[in-house]
C-alpha cells in the first residue's frame, strides 16, 4: 500500500512511474465522448448523404473502362495496403513482448489497445451489408448501395465493407497516446495526431483503389478511438479498485 501511494509522484523513479497504469480524469472522458458524439453526428450526415462519397470515388473511376485504374497499382497494393499495415502490427507485437519481458504493464496495455481498435472495426465490418465501391452498380459492379442505417435493398452485394478495416490499422496507433500521457503530453498528442494522419493516408489509398468510400475510413477512426478510450478506462479503473482493496 505504501508503494502504491507513491506511484506517479515527482520523486518516484522514472522506471516505476512509466510502468504504472494511471487514471484519467472524468473531465477527460467527458470531453472526448462529447467530441465523439459531435463527430459521430457529422459522419452520420456525411454517410447519409452519399453524394459526397460517390463524388470523391468518381475521381478515381474510369467510366470508359468501368473500373478503378489504380485497383491493382503496385505501390498502393504493396506499400499502402500491405507494408504499412504490417509495420503497425509488428510495432504492436514488439511493444507487447517488450512490456512482458520488462514487466511494464502500461506497455502491455497499450499494445493490446493497438489490437482492440481494429478488432472492433473488424467485427462491425464482418456484419455489414454495405459493399465496397468496386462492387457497386455506379462503378461497374452489380451491388446496390444504400445510406447508413437505411433499408438494406435486395442485391446489396457481398457487403463486409463498412467501416474501413485497412484504415483502422493506421488509426490503431492512436493508442500510443496512453503510453506517454501524462509524463510527456506533447509527445502523446503528437503520436495521436501522427496516427490519425496515418489512418487517413492508408484509408485514402483504399479510396483510390475503389476499395472503400471515404466515410468508411472516418468511421473507422471513430470506432478505434472509442474502443481504445473505453478499454483503457475500464482497465485503469478496475486496477485502481484492486489496488485499494489489496
Amino acid at each position: 500500500m505504501q508503494l502504491t501511494s507513491k506511484l506517479n509522484q515527482t520523486l518516484t523513479p522514472e522506471r516505476i512511474r512509466t510502468n504504472s497504469i494511471y487514471l484519467l480524469s472524468a473531465r477527460f472522458y467527458a470531453t472526448h465522448f462529447v467530441l465523439l458524439a459531435f463527430f459521430g453526428v457529422m459522419f452520420f450526415w456525411f454517410s447519409r448523404n452519399e453524394s459526397w462519397d460517390l463524388m470523391l470515388s468518381q475521381v478515381w473511376y474510369d467510366p470508359s473502362a468501368q473500373n478503378f485504374p489504380l485497383k491493382d497499382n503496385r505501390w498502393l497494393e504493396w506499400i499502402n495496403h500491405r507494408l504499412l499495415k504490417d509495420l503497425v502490427i509488428i510495432g504492436g507485437v514488439v511493444l507487447l513482448l517488450r512490456g512482458i519481458i520488462k514487466r511494464q504493464p502500461r506497455q502491455i496495455l497499450v499494445a493490446l489497445l493497438i489490437g482492440i481498435g481494429p478488432l472492433a472495426v473488424g467485427i462491425l465490418k464482418a456484419t455489414s451489408a454495405h459493399s465496397c465501391p468496386w462492387s457497386l452498380v455506379e462503378f461497374g459492379g452489380k451491388a446496390i448501395s444504400y445510406p447508413l442505417l437505411g433499408h438494406i435493398p435486395l442485391g446489396s452485394g457481398p457487403g463486409r465493407c463498412f467501416p474501413g478495416g485497412h484504415a483502422s490499422s493506421g488509426f490503431s496507433a492512436m493508442a500510443l497516446f496512453f503510453l506517454f500521457w501524462p509524463e510527456r503530453p506533447k509527445l502523446a498528442w503528437f503520436c495521436w495526431s501522427a496516427a490519425l494522419a496515418l489512418g487517413l493516408l492508408m484509408g485514402f489509398g483504399q479510396v483510390m483503389r475503389g476499395a472503400h468510400f471515404f466515410s468508411h475510413n472516418l468511421w473507422a477512426g471513430w470506432w478505434v478511438w472509442l474502443a481504445q478510450l473505453f478499454t483503457f478506462g475500464c482497465v485503469s479503473h478496475l486496477l485502481n479498485r484492486t489496488r485499494k482493496h489489496s
